[in-house]
């Protein structure tokens, strides 16, 4: 059995009027609207059951009869400032589009109990449905709360999907061995890996996809040095210093976003090195930043934007069927990821100097 909506513990709303007269949620719209193609006896049952409960129509109610959500909210927290503006962009556009309000709440604890508490008080407020983007996405005590508030929500760019949710994400797996592929192809066989956060799914997904490729080239793994990362600059920084700092310092640098990208050429520039020439670099996520630092990153180009889009439009269909009296489909949709090559990424040293 579904759980009830929030809204119906609350105040009557069209779906309860549509309930009691026994039609669909569109057809009291039609009726409150002064709609012409209504039978007599349905608008009678309408308006018998309008004046029952005491329903008060207004322009929310009606954009609810019409099947889409008043108001979504975001719930953000991403140490990626160049990420973060990118997913909001594309959320705002698609609002826009669909004729909705989107309300953005930020949930900046690291705390269980503060994710929890930021989750509650968000959900004490008008908000139908919650777009997750990462890393929130996979904080367990934001989808308890979301779950017993009965409010569903989408999550975004998981590298697995949890259960009883939607989702949207690239290929991660896919995308990181592709890039491997082109370090490999370059003729790099010592190539450095620079995870992302270990709270999320895919960080994992993208290391697996870097040691795949890797072993499916027939190369030693111990030959690749990997350190970890947090998805932040600051990160960055450290992961490529102490890759540097070894005895055998890769030729090939492949950090999991461009923020951390986006450090190692930083570090590289500070002790002298010239990217390429000297070391490759390249990142993860095609942000604005990938084409703000100097040379350009060679990247993943993930649709930060169109998944936002995705993840909103998914949501409101959820919503949409759910006020149809069906549970929802809890649905997955993977949006096509795309290399893209820039001036960060060449041959190794030894090659580039025989040319």
């Amino acid at each position: 059995m579904s759980k009830p909506s929030r809204r119906s513990r609350g105040t009557v709303t069209v779906q309860d009027v549509a309930r009691a007269a026994g039609v669909s949620a569109m057809t009291v719209s039609r009726v409150v609207n002064g709609g012409s193609n209504v039978r007599a006896t349905t608008r009678e049952a309408v308006l018998a059951a309008i004046e029952k409960l005491n329903y008060s129509p207004n322009s929310a109610a009606r954009s609810l009869a019409a099947g889409e959500a008043t108001q979504i909210g975001l719930l953000y927290s991403n140490p990626s400032a160049a990420y973060l503006s990118q997913f909001l962009i594309g959320a705002l556009a698609a609002a826009r589009r669909a004729g909705c309000h989107l309300v953005l709440e930020a949930c900046e604890g690291e705390r269980a109990d503060e994710q929890a508490e930021a989750t509650r008080s968000f959900a004490s407020t008008s908000v139908e449905g919650v777009i997750l983007p990462p890393p929130l996405s996979e904080a367990a005590p934001v989808r308890a709360e979301l779950e017993a508030a009965g409010i569903p929500w989408v999550s975004v760019a998981m590298g697995l999907a949890p259960e009883n949710s939607m989702n949207v994400r690239i290929d991660d797996f896919g995308a990181a061995s592709a890039m491997t592929r082109h370090l490999l192809e370059l003729g790099h066989r010592r190539i450095g890996f620079i995870r992302g956060n270990p709270n999320q799914s895919s960080s994992a997904e993208r290391y697996r996809g870097f040691l795949a490729a890797i072993e499916q080239a027939g190369l030693d793994l111990k030959d690749m040095p990997v350190e970890q990362g947090y998805f932040t600059f600051r990160s960055g920084i450290v992961a490529t210093e102490r890759l540097l700092d070894r005895s055998e310092a890769p030729t090939a640098i492949f950090a999991s976003n461009d923020d951390m990208a986006a450090a190692a050429v930083g570090v590289a520039h500070r002790r002298g090195l010239h990217v390429p020439n000297d070391l490759t670099i390249v990142g993860f996520d095609d942000t604005q930043l990938a084409t703000t630092v100097w040379p350009e990153l060679t990247t993943i180009r993930q649709p930060t934007a169109a998944m936002a889009e995705t993840a909103l439009n998914l949501l409101l269909a959820g919503l949409r069927t759910q006020r149809g009296g069906e549970m929802a489909e809890l649905d997955e949709q993977v949006l096509d990821y795309e290399l893209i090559v820039r001036e960060s990424s060449g041959p190794p040293p030894e090659r580039s100097s025989a040319r």
